[in-house]
């Protein structure tokens, strides 16, 4: 199957995109199958965006010949066999989000997903996704998830028009199926703004943390995102609602982006996932090179990060905590927006994290009285190898000029999630 999706390269494009589809298995092992990483229009920032517009945080992994090829398999799987690509139960298994861990964490073996959440998540994105709720449908049946308590949400009061780049579909598919993923009891809300502008965007994260609260608390996740300007302060107000925990994407090419700087929101950074090419056997997690952070030309240093004042200075330093992002270690993601076609892809940027940590904080069951506070509780627990990955392989930021180090890095920050105490 083919749908139309605006990529970009050198220059942005509108092409055909072949999808995930049934064939003859390649010779050899799949998971060797090559493939490129494509950046949706979406996800550039033009010229007169700043300040003004955002964009989605997501790339995509295009397999060569642009198809997935091999056997389709059964619900509890991957779509297709032989993939080392992450599904929520090898996530869970790697974070250590199940009781039962599968030796090695391979995706095509471990089959047990995490089984929290409460209360309610809010999803913000622009633009409509027409298939919304049965991409979430056919993403839960076939990785053997709870069907979802899902609704979706105009901001605007009136039905968005289609992004004319598809990128903003993929992103919203991607953004609903793994905060469930993650938190499959949770409420799930995708509020859909009329379009990327902020002048749309923020009024609807104030209609998402209307409904977040309105359920006794929770998450509202924030997968876009643009470069810092010198009036973006003046929108942290978005972002304190009582028992409302805001999550956003830290970026996917160096340095830091708002909303994600905002004192008042988890900055969620991106990881790479290392597997043996041969078995999928997961060998170790180590930085993204192209991962958002870095110290804000804006916003000051909040209380929290008092522990990383000698690397942050007196800025707000990003990101807070990382989920793997990289794409050629990404995610499943169904997408049936009929555009006009339907299939798997496979995901990565720092549009994964943000969903996904929000997931998992509302599976953590703490419900704080607000980011900063749940930032407070992560930054106790720097240093505790029990609650916390620490990130000490690789390096990343401008010029490659910022490395893992032992605690917190402008690279995965405090690192990644183990279990779910200290969230």
């Amino acid at each position: 199957m083919t749908r139309f999706l605006c990529l970009t390269a050198a220059a942005v494009i509108c092409a055909p995109f072949a999808l995930a589809q049934v064939g003859n298995a390649p010779a050899g092992a799949p998971s060797q199958l090559k493939g490129q990483v494509r950046r949706p229009a979406s996800s550039v920032e033009q010229p007169g965006d700043l300040g003004l517009r955002s964009h989605t945080n997501l790339l995509i992994y295009v397999p060569q010949g642009g198809a997935f090829q091999g056997t389709a398999q059964p619900a509890g799987l991957p779509p297709f066999a032989g993939y080392f690509f992450e599904t929520p139960s090898s996530i869970a298994c790697i974070y250590q989000l199940v009781s039962q861990r599968t030796p090695g964490c391979n995706p095509n073996t471990a089959t047990e997903n995490p089984t929290g959440g409460s209360r309610a998540i809010a999803i913000v994105d622009a633009y409509d996704d027409p298939t919304a709720v049965a991409d979430l449908a056919t993403f839960s049946t076939q990785f053997g998830l709870p069907p979802a308590n899902f609704s979706v949400i105009y901001a605007q009061g009136s039905k968005p028009a289609l992004d004319p780049t598809g990128g903003w579909e993929v992103e919203e598919s991607l953004d609903i199926e793994w905060a469930h993923a993650m938190a499959p009891n949770a409420q799930i809300f995708l509020v859909e703004a009329a379009d990327n502008s902020d002048a749309n965007l923020y009024p609807a994260i104030a209609l998402a943390s209307q409904l977040v609260a309105g359920q006794g608390g929770g998450e509202v996740s924030m997968s876009w995102g643009e470069s810092e300007f010198n009036k973006e302060a003046q929108l942290d107000a978005y972002f304190r609602t009582p028992g409302v925990v805001y999550v956003a994407a830290a970026g996917d090419s160096p340095g830091p982006i708002y909303p994600s700087t905002s004192p008042h929101v988890i900055s969620a950074g991106g990881t790479t996932i290392s597997r043996n090419s041969v078995t999928g056997r997961f060998i170790l997690e180590n930085t993204w090179q192209d991962a958002g952070g870095g110290a804000s030309l804006v916003e000051p240093r909040p209380g929290f990060q008092d522990i990383v004042a000698e690397i942050v200075g007196g800025a707000r330093g990003t990101p807070d905590l990382s989920f793997d992002a990289n794409p050629n270690t990404g995610v499943w993601v169904w997408d049936g927006n009929a555009v006009p076609g339907a299939g798997w892809y496979i995901v990565g940027g720092t549009s994964v994290s943000a969903p996904s940590l929000a997931g998992i904080i509302n599976a953590a069951g703490r419900f704080h009285a607000s980011s900063q506070a749940e930032n407070a509780e992560v930054y106790r627990h720097l240093y505790d190898q029990f609650t916390l990955r620490d990130i000490t392989y690789g390096n990343c930021g401008l010029n490659i000029g910022d490395f893992a180090i032992f605690g917190w890095d402008f690279c995965t920050g405090v690192g990644t999630s183990l279990t779910y105490t200290g969230k």
